[in-house]
C-alpha cells in the first residue's frame, strides 16, 4: 500500500466535504449556481487525482486501501466541471471494479452521474432530483430492470432508498423549474451537453 497517496486522497476528500458543508450551510446548496469555492476545490482535487492516476493508475484498494479508494472515487465523482476527466475515471473504475480492486457500485454511480449530465437515461437510479412530490431518480434506462441492476452492483433497492429520504417539504414547481434551467445552462457551459 502507498500510505502517502492514501493520506493525500483522504486530505483532499476531507477538504471537499468541509467546503461542501460550508457552502450548503450558507447557500442551502451549491446549485443552482455552482458555487465558486466548491468548483475551485473540485478542480484542484481533479488535477491532483489526474497526477496520481498518471503516476500509479487508478488508486484502488490494493494501492491505497478501502478508505483511500473511496476518497478517490468521491473526488472523481465530484469532478463535475471536467467531463472528459470524469469519462476517463468511469473507464478506469469499470476496469478496477471488474478486477475486484474497487466495489462495482463505484462504477455504477459514476456511470449514472455521467449519463445524467449528458441527458441520457441512467441505468442504476443513483442520481436523484427534486420533484413536487419529493426526491425521485432522474430518467431511467429501464424501470423494469433497475432493481436487478442495482442488486448486481451492490446498491440497495431503489424503493427502500427513496422511502427514507425526505423529511422536509419538497420545493415548488417554480423552484424546480428554475433549478433545472440553471443546471442545464451549467451543463452546456462546461460541455456536458450542446
Amino acid at each position: 500500500m502507498d500510505a502517502a497517496v492514501r493520506d493525500q486522497l483522504l486530505r483532499m476528500d476531507a477538504r471537499d466535504q468541509a467546503v461542501r458543508a460550508e457552502v450548503v450551510a450558507s447557500n442551502g446548496s451549491y446549485f443552482p449556481a455552482y458555487d465558486a469555492r466548491m468548483e475551485a476545490v473540485h478542480r484542484q482535487n481533479a488535477a491532483r487525482l489526474r497526477a496520481i492516476i498518471k503516476r500509479a493508475g487508478w488508486p484502488g484498494e490494493n494501492l491505497v486501501g478501502k478508505d483511500g479508494a473511496h476518497a478517490a472515487w468521491r473526488i472523481a465523482q465530484h469532478s463535475i466541471a471536467e467531463p472528459d476527466f470524469m469519462r476517463e475515471c468511469r473507464r478506469l473504475l469499470d476496469e478496477a471494479s471488474r478486477r475486484g480492486d474497487v466495489p462495482r457500485w463505484q462504477f455504477a454511480m459514476m456511470d449514472d452521474r455521467i449519463r445524467t449530465f449528458e441527458g441520457v437515461p441512467q441505468r442504476y437510479g443513483s442520481q436523484l432530483r427534486e420533484t413536487v412530490t419529493g426526491l425521485a431518480p432522474y430518467p431511467l434506462e429501464d424501470v423494469t430492470r433497475v432493481e436487478q441492476w442495482r442488486q448486481e452492483v451492490g446498491l440497495p433497492p431503489l424503493g427502500t432508498l427513496l422511502s427514507g429520504l425526505r423529511e422536509t417539504p419538497p420545493p415548488s414547481a417554480e423552484e424546480i423549474a428554475a433549478y433545472d434551467a440553471a443546471e442545464l445552462e451549467w451543463r452546456r457551459k462546461v460541455g456536458w451537453v450542446r
